[in-house]
């Protein structure tokens, strides 16, 4: 058996991939596998990597071919993979396409069609025996209407989505060739410089992901995610979109907070006149050409049985396009509704496709495939997203304290640790030690935040705190008026704060990948002068949230970032 010392990687029977951290070729084995495989665990010294499915039919949506994921493995392997894994990929690549959504007829969309009028669509099968799989799987032949030949069935466009669905959970994907409705058309053009006097222009990869979403309005475009850092313009894609579409846009998004930013963004940085914006909010229920609404406000209902009321706003315009902001936060009643919408365009901007709730399938199967995405280390080499140093700073508990922990019931370990107090001493020394930088102190309880707050002097920022104060708040913050801030997983999502460049988590929720990589977003905006961002996350030792920690860092470290160790000496005034 052949065994190559300097690689890194050890392909295992069951689709796992083990990566040794220390080899020689272990950077470029780790970005060789990261498009086709999803980072499980990253402890010190071997890194474990999991091929899936839907890992390896995201990578197909990108352009990746199967033969480079096979030669990514056979060039950085310490022994020869193992046939079996090989062939599985090979099989599981091919797949995507093997069936596909089609018009029945020949003709295209038109402006005046609505969804009752879209003529039948067809699903085509590229084999006799897979076309006999389907019509006998529970979960797909219900969706299956006239058997047009061999090959073809006659399928209702109200189901294009739910049949894609059932594809993916059978293990033969869709490939949605169907088209679009038109929505009305928009002139809209992207401004050579800002309203305020600077220069603008697109960069390399905003103009590729852009592209790569509307493949020149082919009907093989027009649906799919694209996955950016945070920091890396995913806003200005979504208005490259709108521009390539040029036709009316609903923009939905995580907070009120990002609804004001998209205005903001939209005014500063395309030609259209404030009026053909509108916010669709519970303080204005007005719609325009470009509509921006939340999340929260579309699944809001008076009772928990109740119908969603808001719904109406996906068909209060002819929307050409459909923008899914921060698309891994998206509700499950908005899948609902979004499996409906197949016949619009749909965009998907997102810094991790991670789902805590397990529901990428339904992301890759409504909103369409992954169709580009940049590691982070490379933009951050190229100077489009600040050098981020990520510091875990372990903390020891009192006695009495480790004594309530190992007491208390499992449920209230966890809190009881993210609440440990020992973190107030370790948070002041680190803001004597970043005095000058600018600071956002983020957690999950708010009892501890605002003990932080009373500590520090700090405004403190929550879901309770009204909108105009937030806004005011943040305005302050940008405006280098206060120090810092210190946030409720408010801050999680959508806060544009360039000029952050230290963040300290105190607390998380669990195991969260999704909220690490959203809250490292919020400081990686690049600084004028090139100084790197500081990233502290404050964990308590000998708890579980340890553990929780290092689940959380596994999206980053799977992104080349590695989290420096420090053990609080509390006696001293520092951490080691």
């Amino acid at each position: 058996m052949t065994y190559i010392a300097e690689n890194a990687l050890i392909v295992q029977s069951d689709r796992s991939i083990l990566l040794e951290v220390h080899a020689p070729t272990a950077e470029k084995a780790r970005a060789a596998i990261a498009p086709f495989a999803e980072l499980l665990k990253s402890p010190e010294h071997i890194h474990t990597y999991q091929i899936t499915p839907l890992s390896i039919w995201n990578a197909r949506a990108t352009g990746m071919a199967i033969a480079e994921m096979l030669a990514a493995l056979q060039t950085y392997a310490k022994y020869p993979a193992p046939e079996a894994v090989l062939q599985e990929i090979q099989i599981l690549g091919e797949r995507y396409g093997l069936t596909a959504i089609e018009r029945l007829e020949t003709t295209e969309f038109t402006e005046s069609e609505s969804l009752s009028q879209i003529p039948s669509l067809q699903l085509r099968v590229a084999s006799l025996p897979l076309a006999e799989l389907l019509v006998r799987d529970d979960r797909v032949k219900a969706f299956l209407g006239v058997r047009l030949d061999p090959l073809r069935f006659q399928i209702d466009p109200v189901d294009r989505g739910l049949i894609k669905q059932a594809l993916v959970a059978v293990g033969y994907p869709a490939e949605d060739m169907a088209g679009y409705i038109a929505g009305d058309a928009l002139a809209i053009a992207l401004r050579p410089q800002t309203q305020s006097g600077q220069s603008f222009s697109l960069r390399t990869y905003q103009k590729e992901a852009a592209e790569a979403f509307y493949q020149s309005g082919r009907v093989r475009g027009g649906s799919g995610v694209i996955v950016l850092p945070c920091g890396a313009g995913k806003t200005i894609v979504g208005m490259i979109a709108i521009s390539l579409v040029q036709q009316n846009t609903l923009i939905l998004t995580s907070s009120l907070t990002s609804v004001h930013q998209w205005r903001r963004e939209l005014l500063d940085k395309t030609d259209l006149p404030e009026d053909a914006i509108a916010e669709y909010s519970s303080e204005s229920k007005q719609t325009a050409p470009v509509t921006l609404s939340t999340y929260q406000m579309l699944t809001y209902r008076s009772q928990k049985e109740g119908d969603f009321p808001h719904f109406e706003l996906f068909n209060a315009q002819a929307w050409g396009l459909i923008i899914y902001d921060e698309v891994h936060l998206l509700p499950a009643p908005v899948f609902r509704i979004t499996a409906e919408l197949q016949a619009r365009r749909r965009l998907g901007l997102t810094a991790t496709l991670i789902r805590e709730d397990g529901k990428e399938g339904d992301v890759f199967a409504l909103i369409g495939p992954k169709r580009y995405d940049v590691p982070w280390r490379e933009l951050e080499s190229q100077g489009f997203i600040a050098i981020a140093e990520c510091t875990e700073i372990r903390i020891a508990q009192t006695e009495a304290r480790q004594m309530e922990y190992a007491l208390a019931p499992r449920r209230m370990q966890f809190r009881i640790a993210a609440e440990n107090p020992s973190k107030f001493e370790v948070v002041q020394t680190l803001l004597t030690k970043e005095a000058g930088h600018r600071i956002l102190v983020i957690g999950e309880y708010i009892d501890q935040l605002e003990e932080i707050a009373n500590l520090t002097q700090l405004p403190l920022i929550t879901g309770k705190t009204k909108q105009s104060e937030r806004d005011r708040l943040y305005e302050a913050f940008r405006h280098k008026q206060i120090a810092g801030l210190i946030l409720s997983r408010v801050g999680n999502f959508a806060v544009d704060l360039p000029d952050a460049d230290v963040l300290i988590q105190v607390s998380g929720k669990y195991g969260s990948r999704q909220e690490e990589a959203q809250r490292l977003g919020r400081i990686l905006r690049p600084k004028a002068d090139r100084h790197h961002a500081h990233f502290y996350s404050l964990v308590t030792l000998q708890t579980c949230e340890e553990e929780f920690a290092r689940h959380r860092q596994l999206f980053l470290t799977e992104q080349g970032y590695t989290y420096h160790i420090a053990i609080a000496d509390l006696g001293k005034n520092h951490p080691k």
